[in-house]
């Protein structure tokens, strides 16, 4: 992918394109999805090589529009895909899979078969699995050698690991051994990368790594990407408060199949995903409505969900009205472009010297670090974020 240059659909500035014909070519990015073989991932792996071959615009990648011309951001082209995972399935056979479900366009997986290729051989065995007796320390070396061998077999000037693997329970209280999430953000840690969490599994929040984030001096973002109700609840709630109506009761349902709707299954799995859900109403509002979300898991749904909300407010002389929204769509179609906008940004970050949390990237978060909880807010945000990367070149 090195060798391609980004499409220009006429969409983005011509600072956008200078940007990518002006970069160091030798200066490539890696990128390390933990969950490597989701759906996610190779959504991502396959968009990414079909904008820079000019297949397809860049839709739903908020930083190839214009007010992240001139940032400095490393080009799609540039960009180097590998990763851990437990599963077997090559990156080609999953892309063939979600283009029978209708997430890939038809005849994408055999345009990018060689990118496809090139990045499932860059996929390591991660764990742990059933029976492993590797302590935590050794499985965070060994996924850290992992990464580390991969940026030096490829000469990359740094690498962002993004967390996409299917979301696990929270961590019992007291529990003896990191969960897995946390290892691989430790390994994140260990082999000096920035690091986003783009699932509600708890990564770089473990308490026992609270001493090593401090010290690292690395950039890290958020926890749980906002690709659907979340995102319509965030525009939604602060409507609420400006127009002083008061909300009674927010409720939902999501169903979903694929290995999302599977892993969410589990009720710890599913508490761990609805936190985040939660928090941006509790944020917004200042209080928790009454009602809840309710996840199910419909097999035959694949990659698509549908959430559905009802909300409950009052209006003037307590006039009882009601609200219902219906949100269909694709997680991974909505997920691979913010997925990409995030390791673009955190590379940048690490390249400009912007250490810690980066509360500013809680556009793309149900549980940011900091910051507003309202949509419009947090855009304001990472368009100064973008300023600050713009003024650090």
């Amino acid at each position: 992918m090195a060798g391609r240059q980004p499409v220009n659909d006429g969409n983005a500035t011509d600072t956008l394109t200078q940007d990518a014909v002006t970069h160091d070519h030798r200066a490539r990015t890696g990128v390390w999805f933990v969950g490597a073989r989701g759906s996610v991932a190779t959504t991502a792996v396959a968009g990414c090589a079909a904008v820079t071959a000019g297949l397809h615009p860049p839709t739903g990648m908020v930083t190839e529009t214009p007010p992240f011309g001139g940032t400095g951001l490393p080009p799609l082209a540039s960009l180097v895909f590998g990763g851990h995972d437990t599963a077997s399935c090559p990156l080609p056979k999953r892309a063939e899979h979600l283009t029978g479900a209708g997430v890939l366009p038809a005849g994408l997986a055999s345009a990018v078969r060689s990118e496809l290729d090139a990045a499932d051989q860059e996929i390591r065995f991660g764990g742990p699995t059933a029976g492993d007796t590797r302590t935590d320390g050794e499985l965070t070396a060994r996924f850290a050698d992992d990464i580390e061998s991969f940026r030096d077999r490829h000469g990359l000037a740094r690498v962002v690991v993004v967390n996409v693997a299917s979301t696990e329970p929270l961590p019992e209280p007291g529990a003896d051994r990191l969960p897995p999430s946390s290892l691989y953000a430790a390994a994140a840690l260990r082999a000096g990368c920035p690091y986003v969490n783009f699932t509600p599994s708890t990564g770089l929040r473990s308490p026992a790594l609270a001493a090593a984030v401090a010290a690292s001096g690395l950039p890290h973002a958020g926890r749980d990407g906002k690709t659907g109700q979340t995102l319509l609840r965030s525009v939604l709630a602060p409507m609420f408060v400006q127009r002083a109506l008061d909300v009674r009761a927010w409720s939902g349902s999501n169903l979903l199949g694929g290995g999302d709707g599977a892993a969410l299954a589990d009720p710890a799995a599913a508490a761990a995903k609805n936190a985040g859900k939660e928090r941006v109403l509790a944020d917004t509002l200042g209080h928790t409505p009454e009602g809840e979300v309710h996840i199910d898991d419909v097999p035959a749904l694949g990659d698509w969900k549908t959430a559905w909300d009802h909300i409950a407010f009052d209006g003037f002389l307590g006039s009882r009205m009601i609200l219902q929204t219906i949100w269909q769509g694709c997680d991974s179609a909505l997920a691979a472009p913010l997925v990409l906008d995030l390791a673009r940004l955190l590379a940048r970050a690490h390249e400009a010297g912007i250490t810690g949390p980066l509360p500013e990237l809680g556009f793309y978060f149900k549980d940011p670090d900091g910051g507003p909880a309202g949509l419009s807010d947090q855009f304001t945000a990472l368009l100064a974020f973008a300023t600050r990367l713009r003024e650090a070149r």
